[in-house]
């Protein structure tokens, strides 16, 4: 399936990103501005039942990550400088990354991991029965976030599909990457939904890079886009300098 893009930037290296569950390309906003600014050309996706993109008939992990490789293989002369992607999109990214094989890759809080048992019942409950939430309720739960933000989660809560919710139905795709085909970063928020500290050391132990953003929640480049995007340009300076204007 061919999804909508929204593309920016005319730099010479290219980021793809990948958004989270009920999000769009849109949230990205911040992070895409500032990599425009760094030389960056940004492909931000919609993933299928999300934003612009057609609905499925069917929602996985591995039907997203075709999605993405069709879309975006035929927009690449070579191989993308970066590929990020955040929650849901960092399985999806590292999916992608694997065929498109990417300078770097960067996830944030990813869905490398489900909650068991009773937990993770609650979680797709609340996914899959939950009311879309209300502006107030919203500002409750992200009180970092700035109203321009939650204008767009609002939006993006319109256009998402809750069937989409079907595609963690089996939640055994939700691991960190069998290989590693670029060096790594995993950013997560300060207290983790999706990822232990099990699963933590594991991603260490496979040679990717994870650090924690203090302060923040699961939306880790809305909690604090400052101290974000300081580790995101900090670390691409160390593995991959190229990708990154020497005067970052």
């Amino acid at each position: 399936m061919r999804l909508a893009v929204h593309e920016s930037g005319s730099g010479s290296r290219t980021a793809v990103l990948i958004h989270g569950i009920m999000s769009d390309s849109r949230a990205w906003h911040r992070v895409t501005a500032e990599l425009e600014a760094k030389g960056f050309r940004v492909l931000a996706v919609d993933l299928s039942g999300h934003g612009r993109s057609p609905r499925a008939l069917r929602y996985s992990p591995a039907a997203w990550a075709d999605d993405v490789v069709e879309t975006v293989a035929p927009m690449l002369d070579v191989a993308p400088d970066v590929v990020m992607g955040h929650s849901l999109g960092g399985l999806v990214a590292s999916l992608v990354a694997d065929r498109l094989a990417p300078r770097a890759a960067i996830y944030i809080d990813p869905a490398f991991a489900f909650p068991k048992g009773v937990k993770g019942w609650a979680f797709k409950a609340f996914f899959a029965i939950a009311p879309r939430p209300k502006r107030s309720a919203l500002v409750r739960m992200n009180p970092k976030w700035s109203a321009y933000d939650v204008d767009i989660e609002l939006a993006t809560l319109r256009d998402w599909d809750k069937r989409t919710i079907l595609g963690f139905s089996d939640t055994r795709p939700l691991v960190p990457p069998a290989r590693l085909v670029a060096p790594s970063l995993v950013l997560l928020a300060e207290k983790s939904l999706l990822i232990t500290d099990r699963v933590a050391a594991q991603m260490r132990r496979q040679g990717m890079t994870v650090a924690t953003v203090p302060g923040t929640g699961h939306t880790v480049f809305r909690d604090d886009h400052a101290g974000f995007m300081h580790a995101v340009l900090e670390w691409l300076r160390g593995v991959a300098p190229a990708a990154v204007r020497a005067e970052v």
